[in-house]
């Protein structure tokens, strides 16, 4: 499994505010299934950016995606996504390494 930042901004485009609303809130109980099954690990609302922060546990990028554009949401959002590392498997000095090598 591999973990994702998602910043997913309004961009409600043809249609009107009421509809948006609709389908927003409708996006917010699909992602607490999301929750529920294990696969949003973290929901939050970045305040006065009209937007939110979530943190998926896909099976791969392909998986994120679906995960993504199944919401009753998708179409009117527009998504940010960074694959995230645990910080232990950075090694940053690894480029060093390279450099020795190459010597």
């Amino acid at each position: 499994m591999a973990l994702f930042a998602v910043i997913a901004r309004k961009a409600p485009v043809g249609i009107s505010a009421d509809e948006f609303s609709e389908r927003l809130a409708r996006g917010f109980e699909y992602t607490k299934e999301l929750v529920e099954k294990g696969t949003l690990k973290h929901r939050w609302i970045l305040v006065g950016a009209s937007a939110g922060l979530n943190i998926y546990d896909a099976e791969s990028h392909e998986h994120l995606m679906s995960l993504l554009y199944s919401s009753p949401a998708a179409q009117h959002l527009e998504f940010e996504v960074y694959p995230l590392i645990d910080p232990s498997a950075f090694d940053p000095r690894s480029h060093l390494d390279d450099k020795e090598d190459a010597a």
